[in-house]
């Protein structure tokens, strides 16, 4: 399997690529798995690793290569959002064929692609992730080589409704825009990093108030991790502050995922298994 890898957000420093090199070389040494970076992963412009166009670019160009069985997004930050509508018209039916992983900002692109019908595509580990412990680069690699159960967030294999999974901040940003996919009856796993929880409560709000959300299967919470300070102390935990917010909605709260910003992040497909 040839994985092509993308970066569509934040500069991604060519020392990691050259780590997750090391990693699959060390790894596969018969190159039955192998990874190649688009050299557009290492421009930069400001904040973003090339600008707008060179990042819609680099994730078409490798996309639609017939010769790549799979896209896997470098790393997240921000600005997938910001080329998103730029890259759905420009998809051939080979991108159609291949799967997608990442998580955090590339939330964006799989929204979008999720709702253009796209077949294969989960939330999990991204490439810079596989040097964090060989655990978390098999489970990534397992999901795209064959689709492994043992890759997979636990509920998923005892619930056979249709699930997605994001980053809080990134589905809330998306609501009533024309990237928001039609998640009716679908389970939506949240996870979050950084955020203070009375942002993770406001969103919440947001979220859970929304006619198209109210229309989910039910929210599972993932690791809301690295929570700054607040003062005075907010009072609630994260479970308890999604509790409330599914209660207060109608929305069914159905536990726990083992998602997150983390090397024990799980993969979801989305969609239907």
């Amino acid at each position: 399997m040839k994985i092509g890898v993308v970066v569509a957000s934040s500069r991604f420093a060519p020392e990691r690529a050259h780590a997750v090199d090391a990693w699959m070389a060390a790894h596969f040494p018969d190159r039955s798995v192998s990874v190649v970076f688009h050299p557009s992963c290492f421009l930069k412009s400001g904040h973003f690793a090339g600008d707008d166009k060179a990042r819609a670019d680099a994730f078409v160009d490798f996309a639609n290569d017939p010769r790549l069985d799979a896209v896997w997004f470098g790393r997240g930050g921000y600005g997938a959002c910001r080329i998103a509508e730029a890259i759905a018209p420009r998809l051939t039916a080979v991108a159609r064929k291949k799967k997608y992983m990442g998580y955090s900002d590339a939330g964006s692109l799989l929204a979008m692609l999720y709702k253009a019908g796209f077949a294969h595509l989960a939330h999990g580990p991204m490439a810079s992730d596989a040097v964090r412990s060989d655990a978390t680069a098999y489970r990534a690699l397992n999901w795209f080589l064959k689709g492994d159960p043992a890759s997979l967030e636990p509920s998923l294999l005892n619930d056979p409704r249709p699930a997605v999974a994001f980053n809080l901040t990134i589905i809330d940003q998306l609501l009533g825009t024309p990237l928001e996919p039609d998640l009716t009856g679908h389970v939506l796993m949240l996870e979050e990093v950084s955020e203070a929880l009375y942002r993770v409560d406001r969103m919440m709000f947001h979220l859970t108030s929304q006619a198209s959300i109210r229309r989910v299967a039910g929210i599972r919470l993932g690791r809301v991790s690295d929570v700054p300070a607040n003062d005075p102390d907010f009072g609630q935990t994260p479970e308890d502050i999604v509790r409330y917010w599914c209660r207060r909605s109608g929305i069914p709260y159905l536990g726990l995922a083992d998602i997150g910003h983390d090397g024990d992040n799980k993969v979801v497909p989305f969609g239907r298994r």
